[in-house]
C-alpha cells in the first residue's frame, strides 16, 4: 500500500472532512459556473427591480441599483477564492522557506529571521494592510500581496521554525552536509518534506485565514471595492439594509459560512489522516 492509498483511506473514513470537502467543491462550482447561469452581470442594473426579493426573474434578490444578488454573490465567492488560494499559497511556500532556513543554519541567520518575526507579531499589521489597501484602490492583487507579505508568512513560519530545530539533528541532514550538499539544498531536499503534513494543514487554513482577512478588510471599506466584489464587500454593504433587504446579507454570509467551515473540516481530517500517531483515522 503506498502512502497516498493509506492517506486517503484514512482522510475518507473521517465523514465530517468527506462533508467538508464535498461543500468545498460545491462553493468552487457555483463560483465558477454561477456567473453562467444568470443572463445578468453583476454590474448589470435592472431598474424595473430595484431592492426585491429573491423571485424567478432574480434569484437571490436585487440590492437598491438593481444589481442581481446571484451574479453578485458567485462573482464575489469567485474573488474571494482567488485572494484565499493565491494568499495561502504564498504564505505557505514563503513561511516553509523561511522556518526552515532560520532552523537549520541557525547563528545570526536565525537570531536575524526570529529578531524580524518577533517584531512583526507585535506590531498592529492588520492596521498597517488596511491603510495600504486603502490607497491601492480596492485591486485584490495588491491586497493577496499585501496578505502574504505583510501579515501572513511569520506567524506559520514561527510553528515551522519550531518543528525543524528537531529535524536539523536527524542522521539524514548529517550525512548530507558530510557529503557535501548545499545548506540550501538540504533545506528543500530533507527538511521541508519532512514537514509536508503540516505545509498541508497550514495551506487548507491559510484559505480560513486569508478569506476571514479579506472579508474583516472589506466589510470595513478597506478591501475590494466596486465595480470589483467579494464576500466581505457584499457583506459589509448587506449589513446597512439587514432589516429592509435582508437577502443582501444572508446569503453571501452562508456562502462564506460555508467556505470557512468547510475548510475547518478538511484541515480536520487531513491533520487525522497524514498524522501517524492519529487515532482518529483508524487503523492502516
Amino acid at each position: 500500500m503506498s502512502k497516498w492509498t493509506l492517506y486517503s483511506r484514512r482522510f475518507l473514513r473521517n465523514k465530517p472532512a468527506v462533508v467538508g470537502i464535498f461543500i468545498f467543491l460545491l462553493l468552487v462550482a457555483f463560483a465558477i459556473v454561477g456567473p453562467m447561469m444568470t443572463e445578468y452581470d453583476h454590474i448589470d442594473m435592472d431598474f424595473l427591480n430595484l431592492s426585491t426579493g429573491p423571485s424567478a426573474e432574480h434569484w437571490f434578490g436585487t440590492n437598491a441599483s438593481g444589481n442581481d444578488n446571484f451574479a453578485q454573490v458567485s462573482i464575489g465567492l469567485q474573488r474571494s477564492l482567488m485572494i484565499a488560494v493565491t494568499v495561502s499559497v504564498g504564505v505557505t511556500a514563503l513561511s516553509a522557506v523561511i522556518g526552515t532556513a532560520a532552523a537549520y543554519f541557525g547563528g545570526w541567520t536565525e537570531r536575524t529571521i526570529l529578531l524580524i518575526i518577533h517584531f512583526l507579531m507585535v506590531v498592529p499589521s492588520f492596521l498597517i494592510l488596511a491603510m495600504i489597501s486603502n490607497d491601492s484602490g480596492g485591486d485584490w492583487r495588491v491586497i493577496a500581496f499585501l496578505m502574504i507579505f505583510v501579515v501572513g508568512w511569520f506567524f506559520p513560519a514561527r510553528v515551522i521554525w519550531t518543528m525543524a530545530l528537531s529535524l536539523r539533528e536527524r542522521e539524514y541532514v548529517h550525512a548530507a552536509r558530510y557529503m557535501g550538499v548545499r545548506g540550501f539544498r538540504i533545506v528543500l531536499r530533507h527538511l521541508l518534506p519532512n514537514i509536508g503534513s503540516l505545509l498541508v494543514i497550514n495551506f487548507t487554513l491559510g484559505i480560513v485565514s486569508a478569506v476571514m482577512t479579506e472579508t474583516g478588510l472589506s466589510f470595513l471599506g478597506f478591501g475590494v471595492k466596486i465595480p470589483d466584489v467579494s464576500l466581505g464587500a457584499l457583506i459589509g454593504s448587506g449589513a446597512n439594509t439587514i432589516t429592509s433587504a435582508p437577502w443582501l446579507f444572508y446569503f453571501p454570509a452562508a456562502a462564506l459560512t460555508l467556505l470557512t467551515v468547510s475548510m475547518a473540516l478538511v484541515a480536520d481530517g487531513l491533520r487525522d489522516a497524514l498524522d501517524p500517531t492519529s487515532a482518529a483515522g483508524g487503523r492502516a
